[in-house]
């Protein structure tokens, strides 16, 4: 299959509708889009086309990892020198679809050059704006490029299917490079996995599917594994970035690789930490997600399933709560409606202190391990309420 793309359509959809959160009537935009790695192997293989050909084409058929042909528009092409000095740039505007991303609009640049009498080579580099790799554990090498696996891969490809004749002979030298893609790194968790001055080239698939969930689950994994790789024993779950930084102010002894951001996705980030034996888990939450975990969920989002109002009556009446404040909670929509009510009556620490104990209970049960777990609690505006250790909910 094929399709044309065309970088001026918007980068996000019309659905801007002010909605409640939860509300699961509630409309997204459904436009896919394309990875940083498969615009870049389009930009290679326009750059490459330039290069073969002595002009760089304003459109270029690009296959992506999932054997989806795609038509791509070109910018920024250029050919100079002649003979074995001739270069080729071409470059692709990234187009997320209805992904609210950090990179899109980002120009992927690909500068294409050749090498004599080096049969086959494609040697793949990393210029300004992509990111260099400084910690093990991403199944990159230190020191090069954070271009993945699969991008790499495709990028090949694409130029190998274009440059066939000329790689009987000789090499090419491929460099993706990315304009400002420093700033753009500022918006991502780049540095805390050890990718410094620029972006990522990602994809697995070349797609971009509209609020993606398998990108966010597999950074968590991403940055579970970089822990590990530096020596941690210890990692910190948190479910945003409020709770972070809580989370952080509670534990300033631990170095800052040991922080992920799990989001939603608890089953990723337990069953990954269970996976390298971990030997101490902590989250930091809001009552919110410790109800959705104390629900045994292993997906927190609540598109995926509404909070347990009889979870949260059960914990308002164990602290003492008079029966028809109970009943209020367990007929209210939000965890934050029983956690104000009960803070009127002073009963902040000992409601927050039994949802977490419950919550311990759940994520031992569904993740069996030899870790200690250790539960800390934040208010919506982040600041402390308790921290609970695994042993007080046994």
């Amino acid at each position: 299959m094929s399709e044309t793309v065309n970088p001026a359509e918007p980068p996000f959809g019309s659905h801007a509708g002010k909605v409640r959160k939860g509300d699961g009537r509630r409309q997204r935009g459904n436009r896919t889009g394309f990875t940083t790695g498969a615009c870049s192997a389009a930009a290679a293989r326009a750059a490459t086309l330039g290069l073969v050909n002595g002009e760089v084409p304003e459109s270029v058929l690009c296959r992506l990892p999932n054997g989806q042909e795609v038509t791509f528009a070109v910018i920024k092409g250029r050919v100079e020198g002649e003979g074995v000095q001739r270069t080729s740039r071409a470059a692709i505007v990234k187009d997320a679809g209805d992904d609210p991303d950090a990179t899109n609009g980002a120009h992927l640049t690909a500068d294409v050059r050749l090498l004599p009498n080096l049969a086959g080579e494609i040697v793949l580099k990393g210029g300004p704006g992509v990111g260099t790799v400084t910690k093990e554990g991403l199944g990159l090498e230190v020191g090069g490029p954070a271009i993945n696996p699969v991008p790499r891969r495709n990028i090949r490809d694409n130029v190998s299917a274009v440059a066939a004749e000329l790689l009987d002979h000789d090499g090419l030298e491929v460099t993706i490079s990315v304009p400002g893609g420093d700033e753009m790194a500022k918006k991502t968790l780049n540095a805390r996995l050890g990718i410094l001055g620029g972006i990522s080239i990602l994809g697995t698939t070349g797609i971009v599917r509209p609020y993606s969930t398998a990108a966010f689950r597999a950074s968590v994994v991403q940055a579970i594994d970089v822990a590990v790789r530096q020596g941690q024993t210890s990692v910190v779950f948190t479910t945003g970035g409020r709770s972070e930084k809580f989370a952080m102010r509670q534990l300033p002894e631990l170095d800052e690789s040991c922080f992920v951001q799990m989001g939603d996705f608890v089953k990723a980030a337990f069953t990954t930490a269970n996976k390298h034996r971990m030997a101490h888990i902590h989250v930091g939450a809001m009552a919110g997600k410790l109800t959705k975990m104390g629900q045994g969920l292993s997906v927190t989002h609540a598109w995926k399933a509404e909070i347990d109002r009889d979870l949260l009556a059960d914990c308002a009446r164990e602290v003492g709560a008079q029966a028809d404040l109970v009943e209020e909670i367990r007929a209210a929509e939000t965890a934050r409606f029983a956690a104000e009510r009960l803070a009127v009556l002073g009963l902040t620490v000992d409601f927050h202190r039994t949802l977490a104990r419950k919550a311990i209970r759940s994520l031992k049960s569904c993740y069996p391990g030899l870790y200690h777990l250790t539960v800390h609690v934040c208010d919506f505006e982040g600041r402390f309420i308790v921290r609970v250790e695994e042993d007080e909910a046994f």
